[in-house]
């Protein structure tokens, strides 16, 4: 599925004036991506003015752009607050960041735990964006 499938589809499905999510296609991704010390330097929401001149890692415009090109689904999943919206939005299109949703208002901190009725895959940054590869790891699951 190529990107112009992908946004026929993510407009596509409205019920009574409300946007409805759509099911994706099994090889398209839906990829929630986090902003500050992710695909930027941390800025904390107690230092907006920091926000207009942080640099984006090369790697995950990169990475990120290739992704939304092959058709995969990209959201920016952030702690900042939504007083914070306009000037990320911003930072974003400045830096030629293509996505096609931004949620604000992430717990901060680390240590929370995302339980849905859904399979949920997570993968921890640790300073370089790559293609993604399989790896065999231990996990919480809850008992049957």
């Amino acid at each position: 599925m190529n990107k112009e499938e992908v946004e026929k589809l993510l407009s596509k499905k409205v019920e009574q004036g409300a946007q409805v999510s759509p099911v994706l296609p099994e090889n398209v991704k839906n990829y929630l991506i986090d902003i500050d010390g992710t695909i930027t330097e941390d800025v904390p929401n107690e230092e907006p003015e920091r926000m207009a001149t942080c640099e984006p890692f090369p790697d995950a415009l990169k990475t990120l752009n290739k992704w939304y090109n092959q058709g995969h689904i990209i959201c920016f999943f952030t702690s900042r607050t939504e007083d914070h919206r306009e000037v990320t939005e911003t930072w974003l299109q400045k830096h030629g960041f293509m996505y096609h949703s931004l949620l604000m208002g992430k717990p901060r901190g680390g240590n929370y735990h995302w339980v849905d009725n859904h399979l949920v895959r997570a993968t921890r940054y640790k300073g370089k964006f790559t293609d993604l590869v399989e790896k065999e790891v231990t996990i919480e699951v809850f008992d049957d």
